[in-house]
């Protein structure tokens, strides 16, 4: 080895316990990336000193950005591409991973013209014959080219919401937006066609197909991206699927059928309380059924636990569906329950706490207390006994719903 390399691999020995791979004031490290670094193809050779040497120094290159050294940081990137140019080709392969770091650094604060300087670098950057890894990797540094390109476009859409369409601008500006949704949409097809999770790449593309009315591209996208089964399951792509379809005022069934699988991914999901009003809109019996799960499952979870909607519309979709003669939906989905939820959600402890911080809270879970658990929980009770001036009324009809609708006790 080189004394430069023999310098390096001693030096990060002596440094492995500090700040190599960690979080450094307000910089960034990419664990991911690293990943990639490891895993591209060297053609079966396993050489030690050339592993140590470069990976001792992308380990400076990172250190240096991390502490906004900039010239140490360039030094050992002249330093990191001579040792590739001083290798065999199956060594050269990893060339582009440190310019990616690097431009993602520079993305994170602002730098958007050195960044796509770098992009340009690791783009262009060929030896030999890729890997299957370097290849996801060149179309990683080309959709990032894309996403500046977008940014720049976004830029020109805004100025050209400001313009008469009879102006000379209009059409320079429409005009350089075309020129940039067409660089864009080649650097971001390649990526998001490869498996994986390119939720903010998907987002530009198609906010970009949507704007020139490519509305049969802009759908067949975010489809694939939500149903094709090679990429990994991904409750954004349903969320993304969800809305441009709500923006096509589809069909309540085909909303409710993405978000059906949205909700088998992630039952707490904020768009499952407006699963629930299309499911209790629907005018099938199953969807009234599954309705009511929904509501159960989002307050399965302690983020939920404070969400007077979720509260409101249980209180209300319990009443309707008792006196729709349909105790068992609410019986099957209680005695999965009954075990915890009393002390999840009707403690003494959290009727007095919820009292105290929102009182509007504290009535509706008090009335779906009742119906559950009848007019012995401790829940109900407490809320029960409390004299409030404006909301005496309320707590009285919450007693006489109770009394009317309780599935444990029907008699107060």
């Amino acid at each position: 080895m080189s004394d430069f390399s023999e310098e390096l691999i001693r030096s990060k020995t002596e440094d492995d316990q500090e700040e190599s791979c960690v979080l450094s004031g307000t910089g960034m490290y990419f664990p991911w990336l690293q990943k990639h670094i490891d895993t591209v193809e060297t053609g079966g050779k396993k050489e030690k000193d050339f592993a140590q040497t470069t990976s001792a120094c992308l380990n400076r290159i990172q250190e240096a950005l991390l502490k906004h050294q900039w010239p140490q940081a360039a030094g050992y990137m002249h330093s990191y591409f001579q040792i590739l140019e001083d290798s065999d080709s199956h060594k050269r392969q990893a060339a582009p991973e440190i310019s990616l770091q690097h431009a993602l650094y520079l993305l994170h604060h602002g730098m958007l013209e050195d960044a796509n300087r770098n992009l340009s670098r690791a783009e262009t950057w060929r030896y030999g014959e890729k890997s299957s890894s370097q290849e996801v990797l060149i179309n990683l540094v080309q959709a990032y080219k894309g996403l500046l390109q977008y940014y720049t476009w976004s830029k020109k859409k805004m100025e050209l919401s400001n313009l008469d369409e009879d102006d000379y601008a209009y059409n320079t500006a429409s005009q350089t937006m075309l020129n940039h949704s067409w660089k864009t949409s080649v650097n971001l097809g390649a990526l998001i066609q490869t498996p994986g999770v390119w939720d903010p790449f998907v987002k530009s593309y198609v906010e970009m197909l949507e704007f020139y009315g490519d509305q049969d591209g802009a759908r067949e996208v975010l489809t694939n991206y939500a149903y094709d089964e090679k990429f990994p399951s991904n409750p954004n792509a349903h969320v993304y699927l969800y809305n441009f379809l709500k923006r096509e005022k589809a069909p309540r069934e085909k909303l409710i059928s993405v978000l059906k699988i949205l909700y088998q991914i992630v039952p707490s999901h904020k768009l499952m309380l407006e699963f629930h009003r299309l499911l209790r809109k629907s005018e099938k019996k199953d969807h009234h059924k599954l309705g009511l799960e929904v509501l159960f499952g989002v307050l399965d979870f302690a983020g939920c636990t404070k969400n007077i909607t979720a509260w409101k519309y249980l209180a209300k979709y319990l009443r309707q569906t008792l006196m729709g003669n349909h105790l068992a939906w609410v019986q099957e989905e209680w005695n999965s329950r009954k075990t915890w939820w009393p002390s999840f959600h009707f403690s003494s402890f959290w009727a007095k706490s919820d009292w105290k911080e929102d009182k509007a809270l504290a009535c509706e879970k008090a009335l779906v207390a009742g119906i559950l658990l009848g007019k012995g929980c401790r829940y109900f009770r407490y809320i029960c006994k409390q004299d409030h001036p404006v909301l005496r009324k309320k707590i009285r009809r919450i007693r006489k719903s109770v009394k009317k609708h309780s599935i444990v006790n029907p008699g107060l």
